[in-house]
């Protein structure tokens, strides 16, 4: 069995960083899709591509993957830098403002 590491990313529907800060172990496919010819579906045969574990470190997800036989590859994530502005979202109705805010 194939297996890779990671930590997910943030969705494209949230500005934080909520549900980034575990560790995923998900299993690769090991089989193609197939399409039902009556109704179109995809389906596969492959049961272990459906399981995702989650795990606190990287360290306890590649202890339980060496633990279980498991051939699993850690991938590092990509630094994020803050996004931050000063003044933020509640400079836009400062009192002391130098130009009129508008939309």
């Amino acid at each position: 069995m194939r297996a890779r590491i990671y930590q997910p990313a943030r969705t494209a529907m949230q500005s934080g960083t909520a549900k980034t800060q575990g560790w995923v172990l998900e299993f690769s496919q090991d089989s193609a899709r197939e399409v039902d010819p009556l109704m179109g579906w995809t389906s596969s045969t492959d049961m272990d591509s459906q399981v995702r574990l989650q795990f606190d470190s990287r360290e306890a997800a590649e202890a339980y993957a060496s633990a279980h036989g498991i051939d699993a590859v850690a991938i590092q994530p990509k630094p994020r830098k803050a996004n931050i502005r000063p003044g933020g979202y509640g400079d836009n109705f400062a009192t002391n403002r130098r130009g009129v805010w508008t939309h």
